[in-house]
């Protein structure tokens, strides 16, 4: 984590509140060595949050576009 804390403009205790957080909810992975910690992505973690991505954006996406059209039908020739 001392590595990764000189990346960010926030205290050693809050990236490790953060990747306290990312562990439990399956993102990363821990490792104690002594008093170190390292960390890893967790793989599938990565691919369950990006499931939820495509799913989230695949259907809002949808419906964004459902709404400008009809809040802005198109109009022939390009028109506006």
């Amino acid at each position: 984590m001392t590595e990764l804390s000189g990346h960010f403009a926030v205290s050693r205790s809050a990236i490790s509140q953060h990747l306290l957080l990312l562990s439990e909810v399956g993102l990363v992975s821990a490792r104690k060595d002594g008093r170190n910690r390292y960390y890893s992505l967790d793989a599938a973690g990565m691919v369950r949050l990006r499931e939820e991505f495509d799913s989230f954006w695949t259907n809002e996406l949808d419906l964004l576009v459902a709404d400008a059209g009809r809040l802005h039908p198109p109009t022939s020739q390009g028109k506006i």
